[in-house]
């Protein structure tokens, strides 16, 4: 049976080079979500998402076709991150994403609990903070409030409770070694095969 592989964390908790490694390893299929915030330097259009407006999220959800949806309220304005059921063919193969707590349940719920499977990625804290200020300080225009924002919320929106409630029982350490937690998520998603 094929599945959606949801790779979830906080910021900073690695997810982008877990999830290249898990493509390229295990040949998923990347299931690239869109959103209305603008694009990063480095970023490419359908790599790591689909860059669209404010008009065209309303009208792929007027057509029914968006599975699920959050808008943040960033010091930016808001941005819209969103899945829509586009080209998704789970009876030919498997799919990787990058998500959060708020897109996996809804997608779950979507497609079903056998064929939504979650990964949650977890590290300390305090390498957390200092890897997302690296990362932000390699930006053109830094968005440090930005960063903040995001690093506080994490920490209600991944709480204990409502990765519990969520039915995340599995957690990848990616603190330390990331060959070991890259390893441990293959064999994780090995086992469905």
């Amino acid at each position: 049976m094929n599945r959606i592989f949801c790779i979830m964390g906080k910021s900073s908790s690695g997810k982008d080079s877990l999830y290249s490694e898990l493509i390229s390893t295990l040949g998923l299929t990347p299931l690239v979500i869109y959103t209305t915030r603008p694009m990063r330097e480095n970023e490419e259009e359908g790599r790591e998402y689909h860059f669209v407006d404010k008009a065209v999220f309303e009208q792929m959800k007027a057509d029914g076709k968006v599975i699920e949806s959050r808008t943040y309220d960033t010091k930016h304005g808001e941005w819209t991150y969103f899945t829509a059921d586009e080209n998704i063919d789970l009876d030919s193969r498997s799919y990787l994403v990058i998500g959060t707590l708020e897109s996996f349940v809804p997608i779950r719920r979507y497609y079903g609990e056998e064929r939504v499977i979650p990964i949650y990625v977890e590290v300390e804290d305090g390498v957390r903070l200092a890897r997302a200020v690296e990362r932000e300080r390699r930006e053109e225009s830094p968005k440090y409030t930005e960063l903040c924002r995001r690093f506080i919320a994490d920490t209600e929106d991944f709480s204990d409770d409502k990765l519990a409630a969520a039915g995340v029982e599995r957690r990848f350490d990616n603190t330390g070694s990331f060959s070991k937690c890259l390893d441990e998520i293959l064999s994780y998603v090995r086992s469905y095969e």
